[in-house]
């Protein structure tokens, strides 16, 4: 089995497939209603594409894959970002490929969440579906609706006739 290194999520090693969201990313901080209360503001940036989209707020509830996780596909959205914010502090994996072709085995990072920060995957960014790691976990998402297709799966080719794990404490 190729198992797949799961690095911290840090912007700069994040920034080649999007943005993290965390108060520590925020363009601009200051105070607002009567002093009460601290915007962390621009932190990441919402993508709806030139087709005629719309950005849109969702919820998605993940429940977790049995250990080891296999990474035997991925996906991108080519007319738009797609933001994942977890809502109780929960930790998740984010598995990611760099370029724009069919993503190799080789192009794959893993980072993990430390549960305040959430992604914001870039236009067209080859990602895996959502990894969670605890019961019952909810995400924001901030992602575009509209005309056209905008979604592309790929299906990973196997290693040495293995498939690609992932695996924690």
């Amino acid at each position: 089995m190729m198992q797949l290194p799961i690095e911290y999520l840090t912007p700069e090693a994040f920034a080649p497939f999007g943005e993290v969201i965390s108060t520590d990313t925020a363009r601009d901080t200051y105070k607002i209603n009567q002093g009460t209360t601290t915007r962390f503001h621009d932190i990441s940036r919402v993508d709806v594409g030139d087709e005629g989209g719309a950005p849109i707020i969702s919820i998605f509830r993940g429940t977790p894959r049995p250990k080891p996780i296999e990474i035997k596909m991925m996906e991108r959205h080519p007319l738009g970002s797609q933001a994942f914010i977890p809502l109780a502090g929960q930790k998740f994996l984010i598995v990611v490929a760099s370029g724009t072709e069919t993503p190799k085995p080789e192009d794959l990072r893993a980072f993990l969440s430390d549960g305040t920060q959430g992604v914001t995957y870039a236009k067209n960014v080859w990602h895996h579906p959502l990894l969670v790691l605890e019961e019952d976990s909810d995400f924001l998402i901030v992602d575009r609706t509209g005309p056209g297709n905008n979604l592309n799966e790929v299906e990973l080719p196997l290693v040495d006739g293995e498939v690609i794990t992932l695996d924690w404490a």
